[in-house]
């Protein structure tokens, strides 16, 4: 699945188009509520070159369901801005001789999710609205990662108090929403959503943490996601960000 996804990264960044980046300036977060404003303003993109692809790479642990323990995950993923897109590939290696091959996309308004044992046989094959809303979901939310983009077009704002903030974003008529909440420092430390979960839509949540300077823009390098159930809560990812790289479309 590795050479497969080297060529699926490089036609990602293909469908970006080789345009010059705008300079980010105050008068480009005018009209946003306050409590983003701020923030924006924290992680330094003013003067920035707005950013168009993203490479990232990460650790951390996963576990597929609650009564499972945490397996640790390696993982790589590609993004562009203008369209909206991403991919995702990530190695869970539950025991030495045992991997796990997982693969996340969102590309021309479309989501899916394909798990593999030994990245031959199928476990996972995801797709369908409820993907497609889920994925496009976790590219809103991710884009704490590269935080130009909250400027993008295809963004809604309104405002909710001091402190917390709802964006929208409409994509290939899929709608998702998420709420963001903001501490005393104008970091973005929750991020709170409705996500598709099975038959449907449940409440989702992530934590942001530590947040460190990563090519000039301050970014969280730490983040956990969590399904809040009715039954209660199922946090089922925790990462981190090893490496960060903005608007270099060369693979390799």
């Amino acid at each position: 699945m590795k050479k497969t996804i080297s060529l699926l990264a490089r036609e990602l960044f293909q469908k970006c188009p080789d345009t010059r980046s705008n300079i980010i300036t105050e008068a480009s977060i005018t009209g946003l509520p306050q409590p983003v404003q701020r923030y924006l303003r924290y992680t330094n993109i003013i003067g920035k070159e707005t950013i168009k692809t993203v490479k990232l790479k990460q650790k951390g642990s996963m576990r597929p369901q609650i009564n499972l323990p945490w397996m640790p995950l390696i993982a790589e993923q590609y993004y562009t801005i203008n369209p909206p897109a991403f991919l995702w590939f990530g190695t869970i290696k539950p025991f030495p001789f045992l991997s796990i091959v997982g693969k996340d996309q969102f590309v021309d308004g479309q989501g899916s999710m394909i798990v593999k044992l030994f990245s031959l046989i199928p476990l996972v094959d995801g797709r369908g609205a409820n993907f497609d809303q889920g994925e496009l979901l976790r590219y809103l939310v991710e884009m704490i990662w590269f935080p130009t983009a909250w400027l993008s077009d295809y963004l809604q704002w309104d405002r909710i108090d001091s402190q917390s903030a709802k964006v929208t974003m409409s994509y290939y008529n899929i709608t998702v929403s998420a709420i963001l909440s903001f501490n005393e420092q104008n970091q973005i430390t929750h991020l709170t959503a409705e996500r598709y979960y099975e038959n449907g839509l449940e409440k989702w949540s992530g934590l942001c943490e530590e947040y460190r300077e990563m090519n000039g823009i301050y970014i969280p390098t730490k983040c956990e996601v969590t399904w809040n159930f009715a039954s209660g809560d199922f946090s089922y990812f925790r990462g981190e960000i090893l490496e960060i790289e903005y608007n270099n479309c060369r693979l390799g």
